[in-house]
């Protein structure tokens, strides 16, 4: 059978001829496409990798910006904002630059993240040759309906599927907030370069997140018409480097509503239940449910030190007094909490002992329960200690800690917003219908 036809049927497996990873497609009913691909992508802390620790877009973007024009094969970029400032308009560049020497260039931006992307600027990207797609266009902004809220969160590109890089850094400028103007100091985010076996499994992420979404577009825009052969044609191959190229241990985890809703979240509490010294977490919107709460609790009581570094500046109203209505307990507990203030806090990283996180998932329940998320574990010592390292300076930097008899003196208007927020975030999370864990 040939690739075409065997893709059209609708299944597919990964294949391992020595030299790459070739996303084989086999005859199957339509509904097993999905579920095919997931077993591919369930996490494997293996080693053979070279991880590249990379802090905000002024490291981030020039090693994706070179890596997109290095490009030999196939990009793909997934984000959820892509904001028209210089920073979205130079990687848009490079997009461009790369899809106009025939290179099959492939981007998803979420469609609340970026709702208002300009219409023209879209066509242009097109017309470029860029394969843009949208991810659930948000058209009712201001609904509370749970399927509206299952957001495309991940920050992750793809290479030739030699190179990956996944992280919590959006195509927006570090000195650019969309809903605040200008910033004095960059944002603090984090993002990792990886190369080694898990690209493959994020290339085939990448694959199937574009086709899919495609697909789920085409069929919006009068794509009923279609035939539903040509609605399930996958891509024939899907090639990867899965040669070793360096030492680190290291796995690719991914959140998603199907079949790894929990993935990012087991690997916090294992990692936290088998912690001996430390854990360090920085966390833009950190929310967590009862069993993550009660984790790092038993970790402090079995002698831990736990810190978690959390946003000191109001980026969202809503989520950050949600999350500040939650310091007295921790803070009875022993958990050490540190604001950053410095400038707006976007991280979504963890360092317990030896093992590291970095990607897109806060500790919140949109993130663990709602969105598609993308991490990679790091089981490095090395790496690990480097992490902390920045980590600390952030902190030496721009923290400020939180003492419990301030915080329990706190205004009697801040207390309100506290408590008006816990409540309202709580009905929220009633929506997904895990409320009785938050």
């Amino acid at each position: 059978m040939s690739g075409r036809r065997a893709a059209a049927s609708g299944k597919a497996r990964l294949r391992d001829d020595g030299e790459g990873v070739e996303l084989v497609a086999l005859p199957a009913a339509g509904d097993e496409v999905s579920l095919s691909w997931y077993k591919s992508l369930k996490p494997r802390m293996r080693r053979g990798h070279e991880i590249e620790l990379l802090e905000s877009g002024a490291q981030y973007f020039p090693a994706l910006e070179r890596a997109i024009d290095e490009a030999c094969a196939s990009v793909y970029l997934e984000t959820y904002i892509f904001e028209d400032d210089r920073t979205g308009r130079r990687i848009g560049a490079a997009l461009v630059r790369a899809a106009q020497r025939g290179i099959r260039v492939h981007v998803v931006v979420d469609g609340f993240g970026t709702a208002l992307i300009d219409p023209l600027r879209a066509q242009a990207l097109r017309e470029a040759g860029v394969l843009l797609e949208v991810f659930r266009p948000d058209l009712r902004r201001y609904s509370l309906d749970r399927q509206r809220l299952r957001r495309m969160h991940r920050k992750m590109a793809v290479v030739d599927g030699a190179v990956a890089f996944v992280g919590g850094i959006n195509v927006l400028d570090d000195y650019n907030d969309p809903n605040h103007g200008a910033l004095e100091h960059p944002r603090l985010d984090y993002a990792v370069r990886v190369r080694g076996p898990l690209v493959a499994q994020a290339h085939v992420a990448a694959a199937r997140l574009w086709w899919e979404t495609a697909t789920v577009n085409r069929v919006a825009h009068g794509g009923k018409e279609l035939s539903a052969r040509e609605l399930l044609q996958l891509p024939a191959k899907v090639r990867s480097d899965v040669a070793s190229s360096g030492n680190v241990r290291a796995a690719l985890m991914l959140r998603d509503n199907l079949r790894h809703r929990r993935t990012i979240e087991r690997a916090y509490l294992r990692a936290i239940g088998r912690a001996r010294g430390e854990v360090l977490i920085a966390c833009a919107y950190f929310f967590p449910g009862g069993r993550f709460r009660r984790a790092l609790k038993s970790a402090v009581r079995r002698g831990v030190r736990v810190r978690l570094l959390l946003q000191g500046r109001v980026e969202y109203r809503l989520q950050y007094y949600a999350s500040q209505a939650l310091y007295e307990p921790w803070l009875r507990e022993g958990i050490e909490i540190v604001e950053y203030r410095r400038s707006f806090l976007h991280a979504k990283v963890a360092v317990i002992d030896d093992w590291a996180t970095v990607g897109s998932s806060n500790i919140d329940p949109f993130s663990l329960l709602l969105a598609r998320e993308a991490n990679v574990a790091v089981q490095d010592a090395g790496f690990a200690r480097l992490l902390r390292e920045r980590l600390d300076r952030a902190i030496d930097e721009g923290g400020e800690r939180v003492m419990l008899q301030s915080y329990t003196s706190r205004p009697w208007p801040v207390r309100m917003m506290n408590r008006i927020s816990l409540v309202l975030v709580r009905l929220a999370v009633a929506l997904t219908g895990r409320g009785a864990d938050y």
